[in-house]
This record gives structure tokens, C-alpha cells and sequence, in this order.
């Protein structure tokens, strides 16, 4: 395996409580698709100083090259999701899922496979489908070309980088897509309050994603939010500060005993 990017690392905060009125409070966020930690931490570290326990894990196969990408799939992600959660509900009273792009559809999953475990959800620019014609020909695609051009730094703010993979693996980009699928048919057992951001220019995720999710799930809560300065990577583009502020005080609300 490639070594780890010096920037892909993941990010872990105990939780102070004595700056959440005595509760100890988890938060976990997810990277997304052929991205890693860099894209998230900002926002960690942000939620770590108001007291937050955080956590940002870096998903299999990525951080390193996109051909250690090419050999996980959409149950490595997930069960590292999973791992990470797991160990914030053991130690906190009450955990918020966090995640952008490709990671705000395992938080997604999360959501639907533990409706009682989570307190809240918040996704930016998430994905769980697309119109691109290319994708349906993935399964074959895979066996026949090992990648094609990446999809990082579709950020507007100049001088911001991603760290992401040059290339899009087409095995791993496959699985997710089959991730997707299995995805979307269980957004109705979705019935934590969800924060969602959407940048109004996204090169990377269409037009596809927000109605679907919107439509099926059943949270009893659902804030859209519009963001008019950031692409894609809106986590450590121009909107930050607003994903930010609004994020800690949408946990506090959820979290509130």
C-alpha cells in the first residue's frame, strides 16, 4: 500500500463536557469519494472547540493512491463509518453524523440502519445517485479501463486543495454506485433532523441527489440550506464559516436533553 498522505491522518477529540452544559456530545464526519481527512478537519476541529467529541476517520483506500482505492469497496467505507460511530455512542451521551459528498451518503446509511442511535444529521452536497449515462456502464467500464480523470478540487476559493486522487478508480466508483442503490430504497426508515447544504454550482454531484433524499426520508426536521460561494468541496471552499456556525448550533438543538 501507498503511504498515507502527511495531511490524510484522521482526526480525534474527547469530548469536553464542561462546555456542553455536563453532556458529552459525539460528532463523527465523513470524507467523501477519492477524497480523505483534509476536506473534513477544518470542520472538526471548529465543532472540537465548542466541546464536541470528533471524530474524522479516514476511509479505506483512500488518502494513499487511487489504486489502493480500486481494491475497497462501499463495505470497507462503511464498516469504518460504522467502527467510528460505534465507539462515539460508547462514549457519548448523544452522536450527530456528519458528511460531504460520497460521506453523506454513509451517514445516510447510518442513519437509516440506526434511526434511534442518532440524534442528528447533517450532509453537504451529498450523493446516493446520478444522471451521467457513463456511470451505467461501470460494470463493464471496470474490467476494461482502471480509472478515469478525478474528480477533486472542485472548490472556488483559489489556492485550496484538496489532496484528492488525480484519477477516479472505476471498481471502487462501481461499488459505490451499487452502495447508492441499496441506499436509496431505505431513505424513508431516515427519521433523525437533517441539516442539509447545497452549494448552487456542483461539478461533481447533480442535480439527482437533493429531491431524492428530500422526498423519501422521514425526518421529522429537514433544514435546506443554500450555499452561493463554494462548488463542490464546500467544507473548505468560501461557505465554511456558515457550514460551521450552522452545523454547531443545529448539534446543540438536537442534542439539548
Amino acid at each position: 500500500m501507498t503511504d498515507v498522505h502527511p495531511l490524510a491522518h484522521p482526526l480525534s477529540v474527547a469530548a469536553r463536557p464542561e462546555l456542553t452544559g455536563g453532556r458529552r456530545i459525539g460528532v463523527l464526519l465523513s470524507h467523501g469519494f477519492t477524497g480523505q481527512p483534509a476536506s473534513m478537519k477544518p470542520w472538526g476541529e471548529y465543532l472540537a472547540e465548542q466541546g464536541y467529541a470528533v471524530e474524522v476517520p479516514r476511509l479505506p483506500g483512500h488518502g494513499t493512491s487511487w489504486q489502493d482505492a480500486n481494491k475497497t469497496t462501499w463495505a470497507d467505507w462503511y464498516g469504518e463509518v460504522s467502527r467510528t460511530f460505534d465507539k462515539l455512542v460508547a462514549e457519548n451521551d448523544a452522536v450527530v453524523a456528519c458528511g460531504l459528498s460520497m460521506g453523506g451518503a454513509l451517514v445516510l446509511r447510518l442513519a437509516a440502519d440506526h434511526p434511534d442511535r442518532l440524534a442528528g444529521v447533517v450532509v453537504v452536497n451529498p450523493a446516493v445517485g446520478t444522471r451521467r449515462f457513463d456511470v451505467k456502464l461501470l460494470p463493464v467500464l471496470k474490467h476494461l479501463v482502471p480509472s478515469f480523470p478525478g474528480i477533486a478540487n472542485d472548490i472556488k476559493k483559489p489556492g485550496v486543495e484538496e489532496h484528492g486522487y488525480a484519477k477516479t478508480p472505476l471498481r471502487a466508483a462501481h461499488s459505490m454506485m451499487q452502495g447508492f442503490a441499496a441506499l436509496v430504497p431505505d431513505l424513508p426508515r431516515i427519521t433523525a433532523p437533517l441539516l442539509y447544504f447545497r452549494s448552487t454550482v456542483d461539478h461533481v454531484v447533480d442535480d439527482l441527489s437533493q429531491p431524492l433524499i428530500t422526498s423519501k426520508v422521514s425526518s421529522r426536521e429537514i433544514t435546506e440550506r443554500s450555499l452561493g460561494e463554494s462548488y463542490h468541496v464546500a467544507t473548505i471552499d468560501n461557505d465554511a464559516p456558515q457550514i460551521f456556525e450552522e452545523s454547531a448550533a443545529f448539534i446543540a438543538k438536537v442534542t439539548a436533553p
